[in-house]
């Protein structure tokens, strides 16, 4: 056995902070200031929307990964610079093959309501997220696991499954194959543990209220009612100390002026977003944080509703989508065109970025667009059906559906383009259901690896609301998984993007940046570029 050191991954991420307030601690070493002697230190901040779900195995979006990180914690926990660090696992010894993962947990480890947190609560709630019955989108998040896979499709038992409680601190896991960011993985809510008798005792209902969600991070949810949730520091937590806030408030209001108004006049004190067209207002004010974001934002076709269904359409839609005047015009935060689907941001091997080395795609180029549109059938659009665009409800996502609306109609004759906005929740079942023509959508990247943005379009796979399907794709992504040599992996997966850039089942759009409004008082918070905002260490100093 060897002992587990992390890999030092150089960074790629341009930490762009194209702002005038750039100066904002955004460290973790805490701090002992705090609102006037007294006070209670309350931070209040604007999550967007209410969850979809607090079940941190069925959950997929960025708003219930941000709550989750402030009240569960895995077996490792991102640093600011998307690195893995020990969190409930004092340490981890790994074999010399890479295959087998042997951590022993801390001493003392209990749930917030100081019940004991043993090795048997991973195994169990890993176990739950594979079980088919629970049909969890990031159940593939664990196939990195022997036997998971074949568990979750039903070719295997969970007596397959290699994650195995061999005391009550040791948890030992076999792999299917050697995995460089598996310590990563173990950072993600899918990997969280869960407190089984709270799921026991109601396996539909017990994430729905702040009573029977127990967690076991740095704090704890006291309440939860009328789009606010309010939590408490956890005072059962290992690392409890490095708590400073005496209460942290989350509102969920999804309008983006309401909320910069509420900003403005002092209601929360972090925004999730800001409107784009004040942006340029906001950069005068040096409270404006445009922080790298490693992700991208993109439209899905629904690939077996026509015209979708023919890729010369897909194609022809893509490249009649002007980027750089969505992200000059439209969005403003520093946001690039992407004209491919995988963002910056990820060494490959030899230290060189997996992105350059890929390139570009396509371009924005009207003519070939509409012959393309031509060939389908709908010379200058006409006789084309007609098409919605579906989004989750937000000013940003009503103009930059309104601006590619416009686009198609200018440079491909199409006209009859309807927009229509869901509520957070009711959109992504939506999404799921397969019920929509084309829907914006984005993805940020759960760990530095191309796999983390390519192994969602599997056949079948929870998050590939596309329903494309190809053989090729799904048989390389297994072998990616299964190699163990770093040259080969990325030479792969510039195959797999190589496919699905060809077939199109998404038109890549921008790649992210997170513009957002932070007080200046507000200390000592991380923003790692694959995760939310984590307020452990957070403080207000006045």
């Amino acid at each position: 056995m060897k002992r587990f050191s992390f890999l030092l991954i150089a960074l790629l991420l341009s930490v762009v902070l194209l702002t005038s307030g750039c100066g904002g601690d955004t460290g973790g070493d805490g701090g002992d200031g705090g609102d006037a002697p007294g006070e209670e230190m309350v931070l209040v901040h604007n999550v967007g929307t209410e969850p979809e779900t607090m079940d941190p195995h069925l959950s997929t979006g960025v708003p219930e990964a941000t709550i989750m990180l402030q009240i569960y914690e895995g077996l490792a926990r991102l640093n600011n610079d998307s690195l893995p660090e020990l969190a409930l696992a004092e340490s981890v010894e790994v074999s010399e093959d890479d295959l087998i993962y042997t951590f022993h947990l801390r001493d003392g480890l209990v749930w917030s309501n100081g019940e004991q947190l043993t090795a048997e609560d991973f195994e169990l709630s890993w176990k739950r997220a594979l079980d088919p019955e629970l049909a969890a989108d990031y159940a593939y998040m664990l196939y990195y696991i022997k036997g998971a896979e074949a568990y979750n499709t039903g070719t295997g038992s969970v007596d397959g499954v290699m994650v195995e409680a061999l005391d009550e601190k040791t948890l030992q896991v076999t792999l299917e194959a050697p995995t460089p960011f598996f310590m990563s993985l173990v950072a993600f809510k899918t990997y969280y543990p869960l407190y089984q008798p709270a799921i026991e005792a109601d396996p539909e209902g017990w994430h729905l209220s702040a009573d029977t969600i127990i967690g076991n991070g740095p704090f704890k949810l006291e309440s939860w009612a009328q789009g606010q949730m309010d939590f408490v520091p956890n005072e059962n937590y290992y690392d409890a100390d490095a708590v400073i806030l005496d209460r942290l408030v989350f509102t969920m209001v999804e309008n983006e002026s309401t909320e910069l108004t509420m900003y403005e006049t002092g209601e929360i004190d972090v925004t999730h977003t800001v409107p784009g067209p004040e942006i340029p207002r906001l950069q005068q004010t040096g409270e404006l944080y445009i922080f790298p974001y490693f992700g991208t934002y993109y439209y899905i076709f629904q690939v077996e509703k026509p015209p979708l269904d023919d890729v010369r359409v897909r194609k022809a839609l893509t490249l009649a989508i002007d980027r750089d005047a969505l992200v000059t015009n439209v969005t403003q935060g520093g946001q690039l065109p992407a004209y491919a689907y995988v963002p910056s941001g990820i060494p490959e091997a030899d230290g060189s970025d997996f992105r350059e080395n890929g390139g570009d795609y396509f371009t924005y180029d009207p003519e070939t667009a509409k012959q393309l549109l031509a060939d389908a059938g709908y010379p200058d659009g006409v006789g084309f059906p007609s098409v919605e665009i579906l989004y989750n409800t937000s000013e940003m996502h009503k103009l930059i559906a309104e601006a590619i609306q416009e686009m198609w109609k200018q440079n491909l004759g199409i006209e009859n383009v309807t927009l229509t906005n869901q509520e957070w929740g009711v959109y992504l079942n939506t999404r799921d259901e397969g019920d929509f023509m084309i829907a914006r959508a984005g993805w940020i990247g759960d760990y530095l690896d191309p796999y983390t943005f390519l192994d969602m379009w599997v056949t079948g796979g929870g998050n590939n609301n596309s329903r494309w399907s190809n053989a090729d794709y799904d048989r390389i992504l297994t072998e990616v998984r299964m190699l163990d040599d770093e040259v080969a992996r990325m030479e792969m997966m510039h195959q797999l993007e190589d496919i699905l850039m060809e077939e199109m089942p998404i038109a890549p759009i921008y790649y992210y940046t997170l513009p957002i409004m932070i007080k200046d008082y507000v200390k000592g918070y991380s923003k790692a570029a694959v995760g939310g905002l984590d307020f452990k260490t957070a403080y207000i100093e006045k």
